[in-house]
């Protein structure tokens, strides 16, 4: 099942975020197969302001176990967090799903 997680930095978190950042790498590193995509969210001056991932997990719990080790979230990096199911189409332009 894939997910889209749409994660908002609070205001501002900026530095606390760079300052988090390669943990936060390290830990995308442990599910790097669950990653079909991932990036930043950036405002309008081009600074990062929070992210985006699609995921693919086997159920909702495995996400959740995956969100609770996220050290954005433990260090209050990401204000709000959205989560949704999310069914891919096209990856890297070919079809995968229906």
């Amino acid at each position: 099942m894939q997910y889209i997680i749409t994660a908002y930095d609070g205001r501002g978190m900026l530095e606390k975020r760079l300052a988090v950042r390669s943990r936060h790498l390290q830990n995308l590193a442990q599910v790097k197969g669950r990653i079909l995509c991932a990036g930043g969210l950036l405002d309008d001056a081009g600074r990062m302001k929070g992210s985006v991932l699609v995921m693919e997990f086997e159920n909702r719990a495995d996400l959740d176990a995956y969100l609770a080790s996220e050290p954005y979230i433990a260090e209050k990096v990401w204000e709000r967090v959205q989560v949704e199911r999310m069914n891919v189409v096209v990856l890297n332009g070919e079809k995968v799903g229906s």
